[in-house]
């Protein structure tokens, strides 16, 4: 038997190449994989950086699909299914909305595919294949298989899951609904084992929220301290009030963490149900309370909501321009399915197509709604125009030097190297065609 695992890219434009910074390894392929039993043959084509083999021999393909790369995995199914090959599709975008994915599928994987994995690959052996397996948000002892990256030329960045899913109720999030507001820690000893096993030396724990259980985090940075490795994270602003948590995530290798400001609006982060962030006193204190403890900010906001104007994009961009944050992304905001967001939105009819991620001329960087206070083309060029400013020459060396004073000297590179890449990228990502130029290399 020989299963290939296809990861479908969002999309590219013609003659060029996959975006740099989206290149980073496919944590969910190696989980997959490491749960494969030995016996059975496989593949893995990485639609980002290669083409696709749709002629290779292979009995069971499997894909993971997102949001944004529905579209570009319909059309690889499609080929498949034409040739009479099962395919299986799971991801994120599978449990959100399954009837959509199940027109292009023999099967789907609905939720974590931990506990439904082998018994998926036990049915299909037997022609006993069910149309939809649901799994359970467990961690399975055995840790991913990396073995199947062979070749491929990825970030040099490891990731590591530490949990999944969080407490918080923000109505833009998909993953609030996907885990039902709930947090999963991963066991220590598997993160432990799997740091060990990597051949990187930077890291980046892969959780929605590192600091949803403050006991569970306060041991993991214990455990992981002895190792002496380099790591970067996402976390919350409230985290910089607790001096202890702070100085524990720097002596266990933290130099970034991403915070989500999402809005320097009250009423904003009201509507957004982000309670936790309606601190706007004191975000300046703590914000140089994690600078002093010795971690750069990886900022991220985002824009569209019903008190967003032209100044309060402005305003992220002063603010984040006088933290000299090592790092900051302005997004427009985004209606995924299955969201509140993506329901009042609708019920509203401000989205201008249901199925945005399907819509045939839809581009990234474009709005799939229409903001309350400008047009949608506004807010999308307010956005890419921000992120230009951010990342002007000047605006990078002054965040260099800072940079280069508040952290170890091992990473003075991956700062020059991350955000020139990231400014040189402004252009490049606007108006990415989804599903896009796909089955060619670029010239």
């Amino acid at each position: 038997m020989k299963l290939t695992f296809i990861l479908p890219a969002i999309g590219k434009k013609a003659g060029q190449k996959y975006i740099g910074t989206w290149k980073m390894e496919p944590l969910t392929i190696a989980v997959l994989k490491g749960l494969t039993p030995n016996d059975i043959e496989t593949a893995f084509y990485d639609d980002r950086i290669e083409l696709i083999d749709y002629d290779a021999p292979t009995d069971l393909v499997v894909i993971t699909v997102e949001t944004y790369t529905a579209k570009r995995s319909y059309e690889i199914a499609k080929k498949y299914r034409e040739r009479g090959v099962t395919v299986v599709m799971g991801g994120y975008h599978t449990t959100l909305v399954p009837e959509e994915v199940k027109q292009h599928a023999h099967s789907i994987m609905v939720g974590n595919a931990e506990n439904t994995w082998q018994e998926m690959l036990e049915d299909f052996r037997k022609g006993q294949l069910k149309t939809c397996y649901k799994g359970e948000t467990v961690f399975s002892n055995t840790l991913p298989d990396k073995s199947i990256f062979k070749g491929k030329k990825y970030l040099p960045v490891s990731l590591v899951e530490t949990g999944r899913g969080c407490c918080n109720r923000c109505d833009f999030c998909a993953i609030a609904g996907y885990y039902s507001c709930k947090y999963f820690a991963r066991p220590h000893e598997q993160i432990v084992a799997d740091i060990k096993k990597s051949e990187h030396k930077y890291h980046f724990l892969v959780d929605d929220n590192l600091m949803a259980n403050k006991a569970n985090a306060l041991g993991l940075f214990e455990k992981i301290t002895p190792l002496g490795i380099k790591w970067a994270g996402q976390g919350t602003l409230s985290m910089a009030k607790d001096e202890k948590l702070l100085k524990a995530m720097k002596q266990s290798g933290c130099e970034i963490i991403l915070i989500g400001f999402e809005s320097l609006e009250q009423e904003n982060l009201r509507q957004m149900n982000k309670s936790i962030n309606i601190l706007s006193k004191e975000n300046d204190e703590l914000v140089k309370r994690i600078h002093d403890a010795g971690m750069g900010i990886y900022a991220t906001f985002v824009f569209g909501y019903d008190y967003d104007t032209e100044a309060t994009i402005e305003r992220a961009l002063k603010f984040s321009e006088k933290h000299k944050f090592y790092t900051a992304a302005f997004n427009h905001l985004l209606p995924f399915p299955g969201t509140p967001l993506y329901k009042r939105l609708k019920e509203e009819k401000r989205l201008l197509q249901d199925e945005w991620w399907l819509k045939e001329d839809y581009n990234y960087g474009e709005l799939a709604f229409v903001p309350k206070n400008m047009s949608p083309e506004r807010l999308s060029q307010l956005c890419c125009d921000a992120r230009k400013e951010f990342s002007n020459f000047k605006n990078v060396w002054r965040r260099g030097i800072f940079a280069m004073s508040h952290s170890n000297p091992m990473l003075w590179t991956l700062f020059w190297g991350m955000n020139l890449r990231i400014g040189g990228e402004v252009d490049q990502k606007m108006n990415v065609p989804i599903g896009g130029n796909l089955d060619e290399l670029p010239k």
